[in-house]
């Protein structure tokens, strides 16, 4: 399937406010999420199921880990003759403020990539909050509304200050946006449709306020453009610090809110990699836990995540955490409560451990 009515545009170069070794070597997009996929591939692969053969990508400046993910797109069918994936230059730290993920300035620079196109529709997604939808409806009642922009939110079920809700008016329509959001409040998703057409005109009418983000320079002009909303119902959830990024990871160990977010018929799609599946020797213990492909557990793994390569050996035990890719727990090691990072090898006999208030964080290879 080939969605002829729109192409995308997703925002990878925006910045945390929060601080985080995480962070230190990559950008929010590329953060590894539940042990197989990275954040990015959640817009790709919305994007892909709703047959978008034409995607912008807004390179942060440390995008390395970006590239090395996405490559030229094949996994999300992007590697095309015609369309395709568009890595485009961004600010290297595009937004700081809070709420702010689609910066004029890199909609103008890349003016090209919506003049070129041919569909009527452009949409726009950030990288942070997750969600499985069905854009093409979406699109379609983009279409049927006759609004110039379609925003998509969802109920908030959590108060959260790094995220922007709308204020709707009458026949859906948005009359304000405001930062942060209170629970109950239309939480925005980071997620718009706009009439190619009117954001060309948009790129032109608000060029001297290219440092805004584009909801700040259009809303005393909300009524002229007819901001129409988009409720969705479905399961999303926001990544916007280190506290967030493990209370959302825990949460899909239920498989009735993993169930929501990982469809058969939508599926999230992500690089593939050639890997054994995880092996479990005799006398291992894993319960509640998400092992990916290639692991080898020898000990005791609990409630955790667990990315590819991750060695748990004999007399080790894993629990109440998240553990990234090659890392190894040698024997005698205790690991609770805690966010290690890829090519970590924890001693032997040493404990790892946080509290339910204060999650330990190890930075990528700190303890080799």
């Amino acid at each position: 399937m080939i969605n002829h009515k729109a192409i995308g545009y997703i925002t990878a170069n925006y910045a945390s406010e929060a601080t985080s070794v995480l962070l230190d070597s990559r950008p929010i997009a590329s953060i590894p999420f539940i042990g197989r996929y990275r954040l990015i591939d959640f817009p790709l692969s919305n994007m892909a199921n709703a047959g978008i053969k034409t995607v912008g990508l807004v390179m942060p400046g440390n995008y390395r880990s970006i590239i090395d993910h996405v490559g030229h797109g094949k996994d999300w069918m992007l590697d095309r003759k015609k369309g395709g994936l568009f890595p485009v230059p961004g600010s290297p730290f595009g937004g700081t403020k809070r709420g702010r993920r689609f910066l004029l300035r890199d909609i103008i620079a890349n003016k090209e990539l919506f003049t070129r196109a041919q569909e009527p529709y452009v949409v726009m997604m950030g990288s942070n909050i997750i969600f499985n939808l069905e854009l093409d409806e979406i699109i379609a009642a983009h279409e049927r509304s006759g609004a110039g922009i379609t925003m998509v939110y969802v109920k908030a079920e959590r108060s959260q200050t790094d995220c922007t809700s709308l204020i709707i008016g009458d026949a859906g329509r948005v009359s304000h946006v405001k930062l942060g959001c209170e629970y109950g409040d239309n939480k925005f998703l980071d997620c718009f449709v706009v009439n190619r057409d009117l954001l060309l005109q948009i790129i032109d009418r608000y060029a001297t306020s290219d440092y805004l983000d584009v909801f700040e320079a259009t809303e005393p002009d909300f009524s002229l453009i007819d901001v129409c909303s988009y409720e969705f119902k479905g399961l999303a959830m926001g990544i916007f610090d280190e506290k967030t990024y493990y209370e959302r990871s825990m949460e899909l160990l239920n498989p009735v809110a993993s169930d929501q977010l990982f469809r058969r018929d939508r599926p999230i799609l992500t690089k593939a990699h050639d890997a054994p599946p995880a092996k479990y020797s005799t006398g291992s213990n894993a319960t509640n836990s998400l092992i990916s492909a290639g692991c080898k557990i020898m000990g005791t793994v609990r409630n955790s995540i667990l990315a590819r390569g991750v060695v748990v050996e004999s007399g080790a035990s894993v629990q109440d955490s998240i553990i990234m890719q090659s890392c190894t727990i040698k024997s005698g090691a205790r690991v609770e409560r805690a966010i290690i990072d890829k090519n970590n090898t924890v001693p032997s006999n040493t404990v790892v451990c946080g509290t339910p208030d204060d999650i330990l964080v190890v930075g990528k290879g700190q303890m080799n």
